[in-house]
């Protein structure tokens, strides 16, 4: 700014804005992007030279007794303080106002469950907040847990991305007495450490703890896709790897849960949970009253019907796949799935990939990217795009079959011709 923060300057100062006073460096105001009223604000080196850590310090809210006047004039004394050698925000009387990031995030898990996502307009789901808090655990608290949360600047973000990606963070840690959970970097793993970080901060910036979000403009590393379609000959394979364990007698609720994942590009947990009062036969359709995308409907062809109503009810439990102790769904499904692909010489497919594999057949049959969509339960078209090339398949087909025939009629017809047959035969 060109003057001195005055009354007009606070009322006229928008959410998500800083305004720096022209006359005193380093004295600012900014208002929260919620709203509410606006924070004066202290920034200044808490040491020497141009290395020296850059630090925040919250002088209060507007209104009594914070006026521009009085929080300049408190402002010019901390700034003094400084310059002088002495960092204000470790003075006795502002130790309570210090937090680490490692009792930021624990704020911030312990507050999650209530707070509504402005763009989905609920709170996060209890699946995503164990996803949240197992990053912060894991990689978070053990590179940068120790730091001031209104010390940590861009620069640390980015190099916190980079050593996650880098595998500082990788380990084995104990999870049950015979439990043992081998943690990764990569780049996906840094990418969501640091969306939960920008979750955390843009929490805190919200609450007034924090002056910005450091995490703002820090551009998260793309990790490598991992999308696996199955071919014709890997899903007969697949088929009879599924025969097979079910005259062997592995556990037929876990086969038919299996079945219905490839013959319906549903989730894991959209199948595993699912109840039968969500199952209308009558117009083919799961009716799930919640999903990661919400409330949902997967429409259902003959095959995935004709495999529900081989089901046999379990009395007493509402799920279609009940567990086979107690009254929850079956949980198991990923050990059956290692035996089924080993039989099927499929090492490297996920149960992820059978939605996938799905998809994939669905575009290469010619359906548009916008209803394959619909029947996978995307949110955002972008997600489906990713099919894109599949749908190009039969198109290449047709221009290779062409351009043979050309090619042929162009050699003088040394080539190989490519008789068509008559429809309907």
């Amino acid at each position: 700014m060109a003057g001195r923060l005055t009354k007009r300057t606070v009322d006229t100062l928008k959410g998500g804005q800083i305004a720096w006073d022209g006359e005193l460096r380093g004295f600012g105001i900014r208002r929260r992007e919620s709203g509410g009223a606006p924070v004066y604000v202290v920034k200044y080196r808490a040491g020497r030279g141009r290395n020296a850590p850059q630090r925040w310090y919250t002088l209060g809210t507007h209104g009594s007794p914070w006026t521009p006047d009085t929080a300049r004039t408190e402002a010019r004394r901390l700034l003094a303080e400084a310059a002088a050698g002495r960092d204000p925000a470790r003075a006795p009387e502002a130790r309570r106002r210090l937090v680490t990031v490692s009792e930021l995030c624990d704020r911030y898990l312990k507050a999650a469950p209530t707070l509504i996502l402005a763009r989905k307009g609920r709170p996060k789901k209890a699946s995503s907040l164990v996803i949240d808090a197992s990053n912060i655990q894991r990689h978070v608290k053990p590179l940068i847990g120790k730091k001031s949360a209104l010390d940590l600047s861009k620069d640390d973000i980015e190099r916190f991305q980079r050593q996650v990606a880098q595998g500082r963070t990788a380990a084995k840690v104990k999870t049950k007495p015979r439990g043992l959970a081998r943690v990764r970097g990569g780049a996906g793993i840094a990418a969501r450490s640091v969306a939960v970080l920008g979750s955390v901060f843009t929490w805190a910036t919200r609450e007034g703890i924090c002056p910005v979000n450091p995490v703002r403009g820090v551009e998260l590393f793309q990790a490598p896709r991992k999308e696996r379609f199955l071919s014709g000959e890997e899903i007969r394979r697949l088929g009879e790897a599924l025969g097979a364990a079910e005259k062997a007698g592995t556990n037929p609720y876990a086969i038919a849960a299996l079945r219905l994942l490839v013959l319906t590009g549903a989730r894991k947990m959209e199948i595993l949970g699912l109840q039968w009062p969500w199952v209308d036969f009558e117009r083919g359709t799961l009716r799930l009253p919640d999903s990661k995308t919400g409330a949902k409907a997967i429409p259902l062809g003959a095959p995935a019907l004709a495999v529900l109503r081989t089901l046999p009810r379990i009395q007493g439990s509402p799920y279609v796949f009940p567990a086979t102790k107690g009254n929850g769904h079956l949980i198991g499904l990923p050990r059956v799935w290692q035996g089924i692909r080993t039989t099927a010489s499929l090492e490297n497919v996920r149960l992820h990939d059978l939605r996938h594999s799905f998809a994939s057949v669905a575009v290469a049959g010619g359906d548009s990217l916008y209803l394959v969509g619909k029947v996978l339960g995307h949110s955002a078209a972008r997600t489906t795009e990713k099919y894109a090339h599949v749908h190009d398949d039969p198109l290449r087909a047709v221009a290779d079959r062409a351009a043979r025939r050309i090619a042929a009629a162009l050699d003088g017809g040394k080539g190989t011709v490519v008789k068509l047959r008559k429809r309907g035969r």
